[in-house]
């Protein structure tokens, strides 16, 4: 038998002995969370209590089940990469969320209580027509169906750095899993999970924020390495300039994000039937404003962790490419040795700039603002050199494998978990993100599952259905979508940096759908054949304007919005005057 090159057996040991106890923490946290889903929901035998939970849940539940949803592994793998790379303006997304969860608790949770609806689309029907509800509930079933094949891949991710095998397969493990105890517990098991999720999640994020500060070097707090982040372009949370290709700015998170917000935690089903299954109106709403509350701290917790990071990594050299199973791959290729001559490169660069770093520390030292100023220019300068040898090495793995996934942003705050954090810690954080992946996934599925049989199923196929043959078809669509997520997930290393991917498909379908809720709640004298066109129109206009990458995507939110209700306003003008002089209308209700 052929012997084990001593690199590769050196490998293999520290995968599978370093971390024994890691696995033992991943492993245990795991099985605890799925056993007490399936124990709290055990006697789900209806649809009522399989789809919302018989509405018996108190705030906490709710908010914590809404912050889980919301908050999936991509918040954890991708933000602290997007912080790396990029810096903190990412946290101005969520400016509009507290204003948003305002508007929710006045109007749309009282109306979906008082109507005792399992979805958000069944009040279109009473309001509209038939086929406006089954549009908008076409529309979430695309964007979550979407969304949720990313957010399986994120914690495929995990494994597939640990044990460096193809996420392929560890796609096909995770999204299996989840679509198991989802299948079995329905929304109790969701909420129950998520509730146990959410509280290890705090815990974590805070032992990681302690150990990256503890890590950098002893001259080096937490003042200092903020400052030092903040010299290379790492800290600008705050952007007030007003700029329409601005991604991320005060304006862009306060009113593009607060029409994101609003249609996600107000139409989005996987969202509602969170707040839904609340016991009763003010536990719902109290839920919902906690969470308003929470999320834009818990955010900017989880960026600062990415901004320490980065400035741990300019003490301590960073991998030439976070993603270590396409880098292996490069190194075992024919191109090796224009790799090792790129990697002469990189190392010389990060000696000149640890230089640098110590000038710059000196000065902040000093207080020189002279000197500070001029290093600042050095240190970008350094940074561009580093971004350049690394797009040298993403071109030569390109050279290598056309189909190699060059987008590494997502393996940055994964690479420095496993690397650089003590046993146990590490597989506390690996838990957290595929807890945070599980929460998520399993309430997008159980939401997949309901819009499908409430709003399809029950509605357009089967009308006359027993409690029984849509609990069952509700398992059925469950392991539906469970497969349709999967297959997705198999495609998502293409798309770059998983946290904005979301956001930007969401933006493409969310606006639209508010317009149709807002149109419902507010323009009382639109009918259906007016909303429904219009939907269709402002659609197809907001795919035009994403597609022109004219503005920053949030803004497809207000945009899609305005345009539902302006389009639906004139037609309905339009229809209302056809009809009166006699002439016969398409669509009629």
């Amino acid at each position: 038998m052929a012997s084990i090159p001593h690199c590769d057996f050196l490998r293999i040991y520290q995968i599978f002995w370093m971390s024994n106890l890691d696995w033992a923490v991943l492993i245990l946290t795991l099985v605890v969370i799925v056993v007490y889903g399936i124990y709290k929901s055990r006697g789900t035998d209806n649809i009522q209590g399989y789809l919302l939970g018989n509405q018996s849940l108190p705030w906490y539940h709710v908010c914590l089940s809404v912050m889980a949803t919301q908050a999936s592994a991509i918040t954890f793998l991708s933000a602290p990469g997007l912080a790396y790379s990029s810096g903190m303006s990412f946290v101005q997304f969520y400016f509009g969320l507290p204003l948003a969860m305002i508007v929710l608790s006045i109007t749309f949770v009282p109306i979906f209580h008082r109507l005792k609806v399992y979805t958000a689309y069944e009040y279109l029907e009473q309001r509209f027509d038939l086929k406006t509800r089954a549009l908008t509930a076409f529309l979430f079933l695309i964007q979550r169906g979407l969304s949720t094949g990313i957010t399986i891949y994120a914690p495929s991710i995990i494994l597939s750095t640990i044990l460096n095998i193809n996420t392929t397969y560890t796609t096909l493990f995770i999204g299996s899993l989840v679509v198991f105890y989802t299948v079995y517990g329905g929304t109790k098991a969701v909420s129950y999970t998520q509730m146990l999720q959410m509280s290890i999640i705090f815990c974590g994020l805070f032992a990681a924020g302690i150990m990256v500060v503890h890590l950098l070097p002893e001259d080096i707090g937490f003042v200092k390495a903020i400052s030092i982040a903040g010299k290379m372009g790492r800290t600008n949370a705050i952007d007030f300039k007003f700029d329409l290709n601005n991604q991320y700015s005060v304006w862009s998170g306060l009113l593009g994000g607060f029409f994101l917000q609003l249609s996600y935690f107000g139409t989005d089903q996987s969202q509602v039937g969170r707040y839904l299954s609340g016991a009763s109106v003010s536990e719902s709403r109290m839920g919902l404003l906690m969470n308003g509350l929470v999320k834009i701290p818990m955010q900017f917790l989880i960026l600062l962790i990415g901004v320490l990071v980065f400035t741990f990594y300019q003490y301590n050299k960073p991998p030439i490419f976070f993603n270590s199973f396409e880098l292996n791959k490069l190194e075992k290729s024919p191109y090796a040795g224009e790799l090792n001559t790129i990697k002469g490169d990189y190392d010389k660069a990060f000696v000149a700039k640890q230089a640098q770093i110590e000038v710059m520390n000196k000065a902040l030292e000093a207080g020189d603002k002279a000197q500070i100023d001029e290093q600042r220019k050095v240190l970008q300068v350094a940074d561009t050199i580093d971004k350049s040898i690394r797009e040298k090495v993403v071109k030569l793995m390109v050279k290598n494998d056309a189909q190699a996934n060059t987008k590494d942003n997502n393996y940055i705050f994964l690479s420095f978990v496993t690397k650089y954090l003590p046993r146990g810690l590490i597989g506390l954080l690996i838990a957290i993100i595929f807890l945070a992946s599980m929460g998520s996934t399993a309430s997008a599925l159980n939401s997949l599952a309901s819009t499908t049989v409430i709003d399809i199923y029950k509605r357009l196929i089967k009308k006359d259905g027993s409690d029984g043959q849509y609990l069952q078809a509700s398992r059925l669509a469950t392991v539906f979508w469970g497969v349709i997520c999967i297959v997705m997930a198999l495609y998502a290393s293409k798309i770059g940096n998983l946290l904005e991917a979301v956001n930007i498909l969401g933006s493409y379908i969310y606006g639209t759908i508010l317009g149709v809720f807002l149109v419902a709640f507010y323009v009382k004298h639109v009918n259906g054949r007016a909303v429904f066109i219009a939907a269709l129109l402002a659609e197809t206009a907001v795919i035009i304007i994403g597609q022109s990458d004219k503005i920053a995507y949030l803004w497809l939110n207000l945009i899609g919005c305005l345009l539902v209700v302006l389009f639906a306003v004139l037609l309905q003008s339009f229809l209302k005057r056809k009809d009166s002089q006699g002439i016969t209308v398409l669509l009629d209700q």
